[in-house]
């Protein structure tokens, strides 16, 4: 029998007991600690290296998302909230599972098959994404939260991806750029070309090129992206050039 080490990150101190009194009756679990806050979170991952996080989202003073931008995050990750909009929004299939306060055990015993058999929740239809969003990815081996608005562009790289922020800053991601496509707000994200999209909120200069091209400049980067004539008509009815 596999054995799952599990933490319990919540900042109610109740909410938890009833968590780990209702993990008890599943002998492949065993939880290693619980915390109230992201310091002691951070903590417990790094002394157990747990393989299940059982996450708040909403804790006190924070949120459960800053979890991932404090610390790498290699586990399946279980949030609970009370808000059915966090969990069917902001989550990509990388997130094992949600679960809804009030917990109930017809939910938890979902859960845990999941959880056993490694499986992943992925919705009938991808909720697409406002600007404010933030996208839970699957980044270098570890989940992080993106925030919408901080993507300055995408670059195809095969069935992957690379997202560029400030600066030429990127991170390689399991996505592609269909599937960004498809979950990025329209109004905000166009496709310039088959292999890169950009945030057209950071668009400087569009420069027409010869043979119908044109090159378009970002805020912050140095050297300016191709769009070809296919997109260019597209782009047109967003920006001046």
């Amino acid at each position: 029998m596999n054995l799952y080490k599990a933490i319990i990150v919540d900042d109610e101190w109740l909410l938890r007991k009833e968590l780990m009194m209702m993990l008890t009756q599943y002998p492949e679990i065993k939880v290693v600690g619980e915390a109230m806050n992201i310091p002691q979170a951070l903590a417990l991952i790094d002394e157990f290296k747990p393989q299940v996080i059982f996450l708040d989202i909403q804790l006190q003073g924070a949120s459960g998302f800053d979890l991932f931008e404090q610390g790498k995050v290699n586990a399946k990750v279980v949030f609970v909230t009370a808000y059915d909009q966090y969990a069917i929004k902001a989550f990509e299939v990388n997130a094992l599972d949600y679960l809804l306060k009030p917990i109930t055990r017809s939910q938890l015993d979902l859960t845990i098959q999941r959880i056993l058999a490694g499986e992943s929740v992925s919705p009938e239809k991808t909720q697409p994404l406002s600007y404010e969003d933030s996208a839970y990815i699957l980044v270098n081996g570890a989940l992080k939260f993106i925030k919408v608005a901080s993507i300055y562009c995408l670059v195809a790289e095969g069935n992957y991806s690379y997202i560029f922020f400030k600066d030429n800053k990127k991170e390689l991601v399991s996505k592609t750029l269909q599937e960004w496509e498809d979950v990025l707000p329209p109004q905000y994200f166009v496709r310039i070309h088959r292999s890169t999209i950009v945030n057209f909120e950071l668009v400087e200069p569009v420069v027409k090129c010869k043979n119908y091209t044109f090159l378009v400049y970002l805020q912050g980067f140095e050297k300016p992206l191709m769009m070809s004539r296919r997109f260019a008509a597209k782009l047109k009815k967003l920006l001046p050039f």
